[in-house]
């Protein structure tokens, strides 16, 4: 193989199969009825958004943490309430529903947890626009966030860029999921559709750009930024071994980055 198969089919087996996608859209349904049927008025609506709904979620076998947002929008026709008295509601209303599942708080959501997915129940109310609960370092409490804004961002840069970017984000998500989740999710996203990529065409094009411009903070821990460094060297090492006519020695360390699953 060489070093851009091995990147295709492992992005490949990154997806969703088409069992675990049904499974996933029986249990949406569910949770769908079931929020209705409870909160009848209380809330004004209730989707499903973030990797799911953007396609770049990893199959559970790639990450155990891998899980299904789903906001619910609550009314506040009788008065705006703080962020922890709708997560209250939305823990009362799984430990009634799901009393059978592992039910518990990560700030600022609900973690439902389900034989085959994981759901980050996020509350939100709707103030000129969505907002949902700030994380705990922020000074305010409600953030606003556009959901539809950021899966319209990385359609449009995936078709932009040769269809690449979606399996790139997997690939990413991949790594950080084997390195113990030193970034969030949604910030490597942000961060691959953002970024310019110059005269890219294949997977693995995509795959050493990504690698050769991506840097931490100042401020982040040293382990982190020593996995980060690994993976570049790895990854330098590897296109160094591709330039000398050397593609299963190139593959190698590509997959000290990436390995099979």
């Amino acid at each position: 193989m060489t070093v851009n198969t091995h990147l295709v089919d492992l992005a490949s087996d990154l997806v969703l199969s088409s069992t675990e996608k049904t499974s996933i859209t029986t249990s949406i349904n569910t949770l769908s009825l079931r929020l209705d049927s409870y909160f009848c008025n209380g809330i004004k609506g209730h989707f499903q958004f973030g990797s799911n709904s953007r396609g770049t979620i990893l199959p559970r076998k790639a990450d155990s943490n891998s899980d299904i947002d789903y906001m619910v929008v609550f009314d506040t026709s009788d008065g705006q309430k703080k962020p922890q008295t709708y997560l209250d509601r939305l823990k009362t209303f799984a430990e009634k529903k799901y009393s059978t599942s592992e039910i518990s708080q990560s700030s600022p959501t609900i973690v439902l947890s389900l034989n085959h997915i994981k759901f980050e129940l996020v509350p939100a109310i709707n103030n000129y626009g969505y907002q949902i609960p700030s994380p705990a370092s922020s000074w305010s409490e409600w953030m606003s966030t556009d959901p539809s804004a950021a899966n319209k961002a990385i359609m449009d840069k995936n078709a932009a860029e040769n269809y690449q970017i979606k399996p790139l984000v997997r690939l990413i998500k991949y790594w950080n999921a084997k390195q113990g989740h030193p970034f969030a999710s949604f910030d490597i996203e942000q961060y691959i559709v953002n970024k310019y990529y110059w005269s890219c065409v294949s997977l693995k094009n995509y795959f050493y750009a990504f690698w050769e411009g991506f840097s931490c903070t100042y401020d982040t821990a040293q382990y982190i930024k020593d996995k980060v460094e690994r993976a570049q060297k790895y990854a330098a090492t590897a296109k160094q071994y591709e330039a000398d006519n050397m593609p299963a020695s190139a593959e190698l360390e590509i997959k000290k980055i990436v390995p099979l699953l």
